[in-house]
């Protein structure tokens, strides 16, 4: 699918951007171009020290905000594939300025969706959030919208040979913004941890992991559909006392926005979900459900199903979770005593 394609990483230059960029240049040698978008020019010069255009000849840096329609096209001539993961994320800051998420979050993913019906791309996968699902916080109601608008984009392509699909998962171990940092500096300076609420869970990905699903739905998407793995849950506090076992948990309080469980289907997506091999497919709701459930091999889910962090049938251990810091956050991570 990638041999000879020119192929667009919005927020390039995030945690995510610089992973699938490296896993798309050892992977796939035979691509035509790489062309990494995002408006920090101090990290794309970071970047381009490590994945120079010497090196890697197909590799471009275009420095440019999704929220300018007009630099946006002209970045997207002749491209084949946009993975689209430019967005504001962090949810204290969504409430205190609401308008600039909606102008990134929503407003860029409109201009994403523009730019790729007027510059014929082929395939557009979006990055989006389980605080996109029933979402308590403007953060996960723009990621919600945009979900819709490229789903619905589906609608409006006409003739044209080009698919929208958006993949939807959890907390990304050892991101920007992870927790798991911040517990492993709290942990060197003290011997207390701030955790939200001992019962709060979340869902858990590794960037690896992030990075292969959405490379699995470059190939393998038919359009319309948000894609939702199967993953692991975890605790907070088994995450505090994996990193640090004898550390005082100081209970802090549920920050404005946040939920105690994460959810990725709700109970009302579940009329039109289907589940395949490792991932759910949520559909729109006035798709041709027998035409995926086919092309997937897939299977409906029981009407009422839901996917929460909280009730889900698979748990990551104490141990489990160090051995996963140890694995994708910190090779030479041991827990401090």
């Amino acid at each position: 699918m990638l041999k000879n394609k020119s192929i667009l990483i919005t927020g390039g230059t995030g945690s995510f951007g610089k992973k699938c960029t490296e896993t798309i240049l050892s992977r796939y040698p035979d691509i035509k171009r790489l062309v990494i978008f995002s408006r920090d020019e101090l990290k794309q010069f970071e970047m381009s020290q490590i994945y120079s255009k010497a090196k890697y000849d197909g590799i471009r840096y275009f420095l440019g905000d999704v929220r300018d329609k007009a630099r946006f096209a002209r970045a997207c001539e002749r491209i084949d594939i946009i993975i689209h993961a430019a967005a504001l994320k962090q949810v204290p800051a969504a409430e205190y300025n609401p308008e600039e998420f909606i102008k990134t979050n929503i407003g860029g993913a409109q201009n994403v969706i523009d730019a790729s019906l007027d510059k014929n791309v082929k395939v557009v996968i979006a990055l989006s959030t389980d605080k996109a699902a029933a979402p308590i916080n403007l953060y996960g109601a723009t990621k919600l919208v945009s979900d819709k608008l490229f789903i619905a984009a589906n609608n409006i392509k006409g003739k044209r040979d080009l698919r929208f699909s958006v993949v939807r998962y959890g907390n990304v171990m050892g991101s920007r913004g992870s927790v798991i940092p911040l517990f492993l500096q709290k942990a060197k300076e003290d011997n207390e941890l701030p955790i939200t609420h001992r019962e709060m869970t979340r869902f858990n990905i590794s960037l690896e992991e992030g990075v292969e699903m959405v490379l699995w739905a470059v190939e393998n998407a038919m359009g319309g559909e948000i894609f939702v793995p199967k993953i692991p849950s975890y605790k907070i506090e088994t995450l505090a006392k994996a990193i640090a076992p004898k550390a005082i948990l100081k209970e802090v309080g549920i920050r404005p926005g946040e939920k105690l469980h994460e959810e990725m289907i709700t109970e009302s997506d579940s009329y039109h979900t289907i589940e395949f091999d490792k991932y759910y497919a949520i559909l729109a709701s006035d798709a041709n459900k027998q035409k995926y459930l086919d092309y997937y091999n897939a299977l409906e889910v029981p009407k009422g199903f839901k996917y929460n962090s909280g009730t889900n049938d698979q748990w990551i251990t104490i141990e489990e979770m160090r051995n996963l810091i140890k694995t994708f956050v910190d090779k030479n991570f041991k827990p401090i005593e």
